[in-house]
């Protein structure tokens, strides 16, 4: 049954156990679309997820593919899936189309961003669509029916030259446009995370902040996702990376091995569920919460 994701954290809290989601992007190739459902995919649900999300690509390039990936899994997996959906490239009529579909498609959650524009371009709003993230929230609480999820940045977003706590007061401010919950940006030092929660707390947030983790599986890999996002290495964590050099099925072990302590100590701290970035992968998500116990 597709539900609510408010609901699922709901019940989960009340039992005393963490959600567990997975996060897919649409794959560029036939061949990846086709490896993403036949194989990757039916490995993922043998471990019960709570819910996945499908991401909406660079200036909303991948629009068509996403409401579509979502539809499917539904409909496939009777897994709750929750469709991003950004501001950049669409105006305030079009993203009502977008989400007259999903709505047409039994899709009920969505993720409100900003999103990022083309590569190598600058955000810029788009005349009669909505500058900032927060505006999008609005508009889904007035249209009522959607259960909606927003991104927190617990280093502060790469763009906000104001500071983290700036970042984080606006974080606040888009919760109180109707935000249900907050999925972060992927990080690699939990007292980041930590620091983010108390502050929030002290602001009287009260919805549930989702750590969002990344298993790495290449130095390369990782440093060139950090480099967008704005997220830090740990020198430990990069220490271990190094040390695996051009061996990527050693970096993947050592991700696995990372990323399975860095859940376990956020899940004792009393993180509300773990939302895992599977690149489209099995293999590491599997392994984790094997590790933990949860699979």
């Amino acid at each position: 049954m597709i539900q609510f994701i408010r609901d699922i954290h709901a019940a989960k809290k009340a039992l005393g156990q963490p959600v567990i989601s997975f996060e897919f992007f649409p794959p560029k190739t036939n061949e990846g679309e086709k490896n993403l459902f036949e194989k990757h995919i039916p490995e993922l649900m043998k471990l019960r997820p709570d819910f996945c999300s499908v991401t909406y690509g660079a200036g909303g390039s991948t629009r068509e593919k996403t409401i579509g990936i979502v539809d499917r899994i539904q409909r496939e997996h009777g897994l709750t899936t929750m469709m991003h959906l950004t501001c950049v490239n669409a105006t305030k009529d079009e993203l009502t189309a977008v989400l007259a579909e999903a709505r047409q498609r039994g899709i009920k959650n969505i993720l409100a961003l900003r999103g990022d524009p083309p590569a190598g371009g600058e955000f810029k709003a788009t005349p009669g669509g909505f500058e900032y993230s927060h505006q999008l929230v609005s508009y889904l609480r007035e249209l009522r029916g959607f259960g909606i999820g927003t991104a927190g940045f617990p280093e502060g977003h790469i763009a906000c030259e104001e500071g983290k706590l700036v970042d984080w007061d606006r974080l606040k401010a888009k919760i109180d446009c109707g935000a249900d919950f907050v999925v972060t940006q992927l990080f690699f030092d939990n007292a980041d995370f930590y620091a983010f929660r108390d502050y929030l707390s002290k602001k009287g947030v009260t919805v549930p902040l989702v750590p969002g983790i990344l298993p790495a599986s290449s130095g390369s890999q990782v440093k060139r996702f950090t480099a967008l996002c704005g997220a830090q290495l740990p020198a430990l964590f990069l220490a271990g990376l190094d040390k695996c050099g051009a061996d990527d099925a050693a970096a993947t072990e050592f991700g696995i091995e990372y990323a399975t302590a860095q859940c376990a100590d956020l899940l004792k701290n009393g993180a509300e569920g773990i939302h895992f970035y599977t690149l489209n992968k099995a293999l590491a998500t599997r392994r984790i919460l094997q590790n933990l116990h949860l699979a």
